[in-house]
Protein backbone atom coordinates (compact mmCIF):
# COMPACT_ATOMS: atom_id res chain seq x y z
CA UNK A 1 0.00 0.00 0.00
CA UNK A 2 1.38 3.40 -1.01
CA UNK A 3 1.49 6.08 1.66
CA UNK A 4 0.53 9.45 0.25
CA UNK A 5 0.33 12.70 2.10
CA UNK A 6 -1.93 15.46 0.79
CA UNK A 7 -0.67 18.94 1.47
CA UNK A 8 -3.00 21.87 1.94
CA UNK A 9 -2.30 25.54 1.46
CA UNK A 10 -3.39 28.13 4.02
CA UNK A 11 -6.87 28.15 2.50
CA UNK A 12 -7.30 24.37 2.75
CA UNK A 13 -6.81 23.69 -0.95
CA UNK A 14 -4.92 20.54 -1.97
CA UNK A 15 -1.54 21.66 -3.32
CA UNK A 16 0.66 18.60 -3.75
CA UNK A 17 0.75 14.88 -3.17
CA UNK A 18 4.03 13.45 -1.97
CA UNK A 19 4.98 10.00 -0.74
CA UNK A 20 6.72 9.49 2.56
CA UNK A 21 9.21 7.07 1.00
CA UNK A 22 10.33 9.79 -1.42
CA UNK A 23 10.93 12.16 1.49
CA UNK A 24 12.99 9.61 3.41
CA UNK A 25 15.02 8.86 0.28
CA UNK A 26 15.76 12.57 -0.30
CA UNK A 27 16.85 13.06 3.30
CA UNK A 28 19.02 9.93 3.17
CA UNK A 29 20.68 11.11 -0.04
CA UNK A 30 21.31 14.58 1.42
CA UNK A 31 23.01 12.92 4.39
CA UNK A 32 25.17 10.87 2.01
CA UNK A 33 23.97 7.51 3.33
CA UNK A 34 23.40 4.25 1.52
CA UNK A 35 20.11 2.41 1.99
CA UNK A 36 21.87 -0.40 3.88
CA UNK A 37 23.55 2.08 6.23
CA UNK A 38 20.33 3.85 7.13
CA UNK A 39 18.41 0.58 7.52
CA UNK A 40 21.05 -0.64 9.98
CA UNK A 41 21.06 2.67 11.89
CA UNK A 42 17.28 2.63 12.43
CA UNK A 43 17.17 -1.15 12.99
CA UNK A 44 14.99 -2.07 10.00
CA UNK A 45 15.83 -5.00 7.70
CA UNK A 46 17.33 -3.73 4.46
CA UNK A 47 14.64 -5.32 2.30
CA UNK A 48 11.90 -3.67 4.38
CA UNK A 49 13.66 -0.32 4.20
CA UNK A 50 14.03 -0.64 0.43
CA UNK A 51 10.28 -1.24 0.14
CA UNK A 52 9.54 1.85 2.27
CA UNK A 53 11.74 4.00 0.07
CA UNK A 54 10.15 2.55 -3.07
CA UNK A 55 6.67 3.16 -1.64
CA UNK A 56 5.66 -0.50 -1.71
CA UNK A 57 5.52 -0.97 2.08
CA UNK A 58 3.76 0.99 4.79
CA UNK A 59 5.91 2.53 7.46
CA UNK A 60 5.00 2.05 11.10
CA UNK A 61 4.87 5.10 13.36
CA UNK A 62 7.69 3.73 15.54
CA UNK A 63 9.84 3.34 12.43
CA UNK A 64 9.01 6.89 11.38
CA UNK A 65 9.99 8.07 14.87
CA UNK A 66 13.35 6.28 14.52
CA UNK A 67 13.99 7.88 11.12
CA UNK A 68 13.12 11.32 12.46
CA UNK A 69 15.30 10.81 15.54
CA UNK A 70 18.25 9.60 13.48
CA UNK A 71 17.93 12.55 11.09
CA UNK A 72 17.62 14.99 14.02
CA UNK A 73 14.21 16.04 12.75
CA UNK A 74 10.63 15.91 13.94
CA UNK A 75 8.15 13.54 12.34
CA UNK A 76 6.41 16.57 10.87
CA UNK A 77 9.65 17.71 9.25
CA UNK A 78 10.15 14.29 7.66
CA UNK A 79 6.53 14.09 6.48
CA UNK A 80 6.58 17.62 5.05
CA UNK A 81 10.22 17.57 3.93
CA UNK A 82 9.63 18.50 0.31
CA UNK A 83 7.06 21.21 0.93
CA UNK A 84 8.43 24.57 -0.10
CA UNK A 85 7.10 27.44 1.99
CA UNK A 86 4.85 29.72 0.01
CA UNK A 87 5.50 33.43 0.27
CA UNK A 88 2.45 35.08 1.76
CA UNK A 89 1.88 38.78 1.25
CA UNK A 90 -0.88 40.28 3.33
CA UNK A 91 -0.58 43.73 1.83
CA UNK A 92 -3.00 43.13 -1.06
CA UNK A 93 -5.50 41.01 0.87
CA UNK A 94 -8.81 42.16 2.39
CA UNK A 95 -8.71 43.20 6.05
CA UNK A 96 -10.47 40.07 7.34
CA UNK A 97 -7.92 37.90 5.54
CA UNK A 98 -5.04 39.98 6.91
CA UNK A 99 -6.36 39.42 10.43
CA UNK A 100 -6.72 35.68 9.78
CA UNK A 101 -3.11 35.49 8.57
CA UNK A 102 -1.85 37.41 11.60
CA UNK A 103 -3.85 35.08 13.87
CA UNK A 104 -2.01 32.09 12.37
CA UNK A 105 1.24 33.37 13.86
CA UNK A 106 2.39 32.06 17.21
CA UNK A 107 1.68 34.30 20.18
CA UNK A 108 5.16 35.81 20.36
CA UNK A 109 5.17 36.80 16.67
CA UNK A 110 1.62 38.17 16.96
CA UNK A 111 2.74 40.34 19.88
CA UNK A 112 5.62 41.71 17.78
CA UNK A 113 3.25 42.53 14.90
CA UNK A 114 0.86 44.34 17.24
CA UNK A 115 3.73 46.30 18.84
CA UNK A 116 4.87 47.41 15.38
CA UNK A 117 1.33 48.49 14.53
CA UNK A 118 1.05 50.36 17.85
CA UNK A 119 4.35 52.11 17.19
CA UNK A 120 3.28 53.16 13.70
CA UNK A 121 -0.08 54.45 14.98
CA UNK A 122 1.63 56.41 17.76
CA UNK A 123 4.04 57.88 15.22
CA UNK A 124 1.14 58.89 12.96
CA UNK A 125 -0.77 60.47 15.86
CA UNK A 126 2.32 62.40 16.92
CA UNK A 127 2.94 63.59 13.36
CA UNK A 128 -0.71 64.66 12.97
CA UNK A 129 -0.58 66.48 16.32
CA UNK A 130 2.64 68.21 15.36
CA UNK A 131 1.30 69.27 11.96
CA UNK A 132 -1.96 70.57 13.43
CA UNK A 133 -0.63 72.31 16.55
CA UNK A 134 3.05 73.11 16.35
CA UNK A 135 3.30 73.93 12.65
CA UNK A 136 0.63 76.66 12.97
CA UNK A 137 2.63 78.63 15.55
Amino acid sequence: MLIKIAFMDIFGRKTNVMSLGDNIKKIREQKGLLQKQLAAEVNIPYTSYNKVENNTRDIAIDELERFAGYFGMTIDQVVHFDVQPVDVSIQDKPNFEQINLINQLDEEDRTVVFKIIDTMLTKKKFKDFFNNNVATL
